[in-house]
């Protein structure tokens, strides 16, 4: 299917398959063969922005069909890893993660270079412009008024003639659905933007942000950012079966457009629709969450289930940090929004960022004077933490070795989700009221 661009002078937006509908990886070769042949890569520098270990993607099929394509036609072809502010991944996990041997890269990706965007060095970054205080309230409907914000790029993008965005599409706690332009910013970018704009997120909270569609104040932000990217900027981008290599549908264009086809399907893909609520879920993480920060993605997803006063558990017994890369976490522990905001002169100087998070997790809550914090569930850990950790961040505790996954299956009271992550529960609508979802534009 070929439908019309929204941008000027971008090439035609493609997109093959639809919620259902399960592609073969012939059918996704033969897709970036014929998308990737229009654009000219002739003696181009090219940055491809990919997903780091914590997204669904089948990598290893996406990459090689772009390097038969791309073949040895540009100057140079750099694989960038977004991983935002998340962790390095060491050479072993970007052998499994990109589909070669370890220490084969040039073998089966002659001429490409790897890299991870290294955002905890200084050199990584180019400064693109800012965005004035004035134009943050613009873009996030006065919910910011400031400050302005750097925009910084990791340099392989700032400096490639073709930045190519390779990355899936799922719901998301702080823009609504990720892809497209997110893989610029925050997946590649400086810490600036992406404390400002996760703390936007959290200002809306993930409860209302998370799996809506169209353009949120987020995303508005991000794509303000992207236009300054001094590059043409295209994105494949794809919606996956969670968990599998097999993709529901995959889009060519500028990112603006791409991003749009594919989640208009993951909203129809990645959104499980219940009748009534629960009072307690299992969220079983899988191993690619290697921490706290990113596996409370089982709590985002699940909690929208959660009846007041219920219990979200994460099951990760092979997690033993809050988090790698953000300490802060550990100190100011886990809040929901209010209890921030009603003590800002105490936390503004903390990274918005880790704000944000904290939030996530913690949910929907209120917090006064008088009452002190109140939170809408609770938000329990059965992982490798030890529990004088888990409870000085406010958080509750039970030991994984006492958790019965069967025993948990069998209780109606309790909703077991094996594989938590990426797909969102939300209650159904009631009657007559429609479900959130986004439509394909064109």
């Amino acid at each position: 299917m070929t439908l019309v661009s929204t941008a000027s002078n971008a090439p035609p937006l493609t997109m093959i398959g639809a919620p259902g509908v399960e592609l073969t990886p012939a059918e996704v070769t033969a897709f970036i063969g014929t998308a990737l042949a229009e654009i000219d890569f002739t003696g181009k520098r090219v940055a491809l922005v990919v997903p780091d270990g914590t997204r669904t993607c089948p990598l290893p099929l996406l990459l090689g069909a772009i390097h038969d394509t791309v073949g040895d036609k540009a100057f140079s072809v750099t694989v960038v890893i977004a991983l935002g502010t998340h962790q390095g991944m060491s050479n072993e996990h970007l052998a499994r993660h990109l589909g070669y041997p370890i220490g084969e890269a040039e073998q089966v990706y002659p001429g490409w270079t790897v890299v991870n965007h290294e955002s905890w060095l200084p050199e990584t970054f180019v400064t693109l412009g800012t965005i004035t205080a004035a134009r943050l309230s613009e873009l996030t409907g006065g919910l910011l008024n400031g400050p302005a914000v750097d925009v910084r790029i990791n340099r392989h993008v700032a400096d490639a003639d073709i930045a190519l965005v390779v990355g899936p599409v799922f719901p998301h706690e702080v823009v609504g659905f990720s892809g497209g332009n997110k893989y610029f910013f925050p997946g590649v970018s400086g810490q600036e933007l992406i404390d400002l704009s996760h703390w936007v997120g959290a200002l809306i909270t993930s409860a209302d942000m998370i799996g809506t569609s169209g353009i949120t104040p987020v995303r508005a932000l991000i794509n303000e950012a992207a236009a300054m990217i001094p590059t043409q900027r295209l994105a494949l981008c794809m919606v996956v079966a969670s968990g599998t290599d097999t993709l529901h549908a995959i889009a060519f264009g500028v990112p603006e457009d791409s991003w749009a086809a594919c989640a208009a399907v993951s909203a129809q893909t990645h959104v499980t629709y219940r009748d009534a609520p629960v009072r307690r879920v299992l969220s079983i993480m899988p191993s690619k969450y290697e921490d706290i920060w990113t596996a409370a993605k089982g709590f985002y997803k699940l909690e929208p289930i959660v009846a007041d006063g219920g219990e979200v558990i994460i099951y990760a017994p092979h997690i033993t940090q809050i988090s790698v890369m953000h300490p802060h976490i550990a100190e100011i522990g886990y809040h929901n929004r209010d209890y921030f905001l009603g003590q800002w002169e105490r936390f503004e100087k903390v990274p918005w960022g880790d704000l944000a998070h904290s939030t996530h997790l913690r949910g929907q809550g209120t917090w006064s004077v008088a009452d002190g914090e109140r939170n809408r569930v609770t938000v329990t850990l059965a992982t490798g933490i030890p529990e004088d950790i888990v409870r000085s961040v406010n958080l509750d505790y039970l030991d994984p070795a006492s958790i019965d996954i069967a025993a948990c299956e069998a209780d109606p009271h309790t909703f077991v989700e094996a594989h938590a992550g990426e797909v969102l529960y939300r209650l159904r609508p009631p009657s007559g009221m429609p479900a959130p979802s986004a439509a394909l534009p064109g």
